[in-house]
């Protein structure tokens, strides 16, 4: 486009040069005279117009000229202004958000082929990049700290007591004891022997085997039968009695110093112990191996879990009206409060960024941007101009010289 600018100026030149010299023999040739120069005019005008812009016309540090490198910082900051002004206002923000849905866009993009799964990657990479950038010491301290902070020095004693007396006042010790007692009935019934062998090892050596083998037999009979009668009947005494004895337990636990002593220096010892503190280390290098190796597999089960997770949510958000809203009106007051609040920050980068840039290579960079357009004008001031000198010598011509002779 340079080149055209350049070609057609010095067509203008051409066409002066011939037409000057030859007018006086032909006398028309003096409108294409005319027309030549304004373009002539026309197209240097505009070249040092569209030059002075970006750079020195000709090198000569002529006044307001080079205008891009030498505003640079004020081109930024009238920028960032502008942006912040008529882009990042609120009610320019609030009116955007308010005529789109960004659930429901979100809900068709994830239904689309592959898109829950790309999701799924990039969450996956995501953590990938968690897991092996943390170290595990680190993580191991701050786990200890959280538990300790928030599981071992609150006191145990007011939390248990809570525990029991809605585990009790709920009934659900009975299914424990329906249980134990099926199962103590099963054990009884199927190892009778070894029953024996413990009932045995209690009685007198001096006792005749006779009579060993009879107190064996009648105790496990009793047994048996205490095992199913516990069973079978919600009001047994010894229902009663654990239902009374958890009661008790949870009334204590806050109504006995004693017993509440005893319960955080059992606390303190579980888990000051080198053998809690070491299993959890174990567990937490477990895990994390176990972790990596299903985050990396796109086949593995959590991978697939999170895929079908994500699909599903993009179904809700396509088919759920209300949920849609309760997204939208999120994302609209977050963002209004990130626009509010920082608005000033993020249209600031504009004009920081710019501040950061060469002089000349900024100013090299917009004229490439904006180069083919600002050609333009200098050839549409070609043709301005010659059109405006052949319109002033033809009037000149037509209507003065007439008056004039």
């Amino acid at each position: 486009m340079q080149a055209i600018a350049l070609g057609l100026l010095g067509l203008m030149a051409v066409l002066f040069v011939i037409s000057f010299a030859l007018q006086e023999r032909y006398p028309w040739l003096a409108f294409v005279r005319a027309a030549s120069e304004g373009g002539m005019v026309g197209a240097l005008a505009d070249w040092f117009a569209v030059t002075a812009l970006f750079r020195y016309p000709l090198g000569l540090k002529i006044p307001h000229t080079n205008l891009v490198s030498n505003k640079k910082d004020e081109i930024g900051e009238g920028l960032g202004s502008f942006i912040e002004e008529n882009f990042l206002a609120e009610e320019v923000v609030h009116e955007k958000l308010a005529v789109i849905s960004g659930a429901r866009a979100a809900g068709e993009w994830l239904q689309q082929p592959g898109k829950a799964a790309h999701v799924g990657e990039l969450v996956s990479q995501a953590a990938l990049g968690i897991l092996t950038v943390l170290d595990d010491d680190d993580v191991q301290e701050l786990i200890e700290a959280l538990v300790r902070k928030h599981v071992v020095d609150p006191e145990w004693s007011p939390l248990l007591s809570k525990a029991v007396d809605g585990f009790v006042a709920g009934g659900h010790q009975d299914p424990l004891i329906d249980i134990a007692a099926e199962r103590l009935e099963d054990w009884l019934v199927s190892h009778p022997e070894a029953f024996d062998r413990m009932v045995s090892s209690r009685l007198p050596s001096w006792l005749p085997s006779v009579a060993q083998r009879f107190v064996d037999d009648r105790v496990h009979s009793e047994a048996v039968r205490f095992a199913q009668a516990v069973r079978e009947d919600p009001a047994h005494p010894f229902r009663l009695a654990a239902r009374d004895f958890l009661s008790d337990l949870g009334r204590d636990l806050v109504a006995k110093p004693e017993l509440s002593e005893q319960v955080e220096s059992f606390k303190h010892e579980v888990f000051d112990s080198p053998r809690i503190r070491s299993l959890a280390e174990s567990t937490w290098e477990t895990a994390r191996a176990a972790l990596v190796q299903m985050l990396e597999d796109p086949e593995s089960e959590l991978r697939l879990r999170m895929v079908s997770a994500l699909q599903d949510f993009g179904r809700r958000l396509l088919d759920d009206s209300t949920l849609q809203f309760k997204i939208d009106l999120w994302v609209m007051q977050v963002v209004e409060h990130l626009v509010r609040n920082y608005r000033h920050d993020l249209a600031s980068i504009v004009s920081d960024t710019v501040q950061k840039w060469d002089a000349q290579e900024a100013a090299e960079k917009i004229e490439l941007q904006v180069g083919k357009d600002l050609q333009f004008i200098r050839i549409n001031g070609t043709v301005v101009g010659s059109l405006a000198g052949l319109a002033i010598y033809t009037i000149a011509t037509l209507f003065i010289t007439p008056f004039a002779s």
